[in-house]
């Protein structure tokens, strides 16, 4: 900061500011803000009201209007707790009950457990096999 009192060719001293701001022109800049932001609450109030009393809401939406469309497949999952526990009551139901596959055939679907039962009683089913030079198997029908 250059200083009025330097002389040609002198270093210019260092100093600090001799006044301070002005606490009256803060003050009245303070305000006058303040009131332009109470007058443009005031001035977009009064429009809201104005529109909100003279202006038609239109013709009444269409009853078809909250209908939604989905979109294509993969879906996302909104209530995926719900979902799960859906699923798996379902596949208890598969797992515990008794249904035809295909009657035709005499192929029925039986509970797990009495699946498991009638397993052990019985056994595996095996084929018959033979052995070949490499140690693969060789099975007959």
């Amino acid at each position: 900061m250059m200083n009025g009192n330097n002389r040609p060719g002198e270093q210019p001293r260092r100093g600090h500011e001799t006044r301070d701001a002005n606490i009256r022109n803060l003050i009245i800049s303070g305000g006058l803000l303040c009131c332009l932001a109470i007058a443009g609450l005031l001035v977009s109030g009064a429009v809201f009201h104005y529109f909100v009393g003279h202006q038609e809401l239109g013709p009444p939406a269409s009853p078809f209007e909250n209908v939604r469309m989905l979109p294509p497949e993969p879906q996302l999952q909104v209530a995926a707790p719900k979902d799960l526990k859906q699923y798996k009551a379902a596949q208890d139901e598969i797992l515990k009950g008794y249904e035809w596959v295909d009657q035709k055939s005499g192929i029925v679907r039986i509970p797990i457990d009495r699946a498991m039962d009638i397993l052990v009683q019985k056994g595996l089913p095996v084929r018959g096999a033979t052995s070949t030079k490499q140690g693969e198997l060789k099975t007959s029908k």
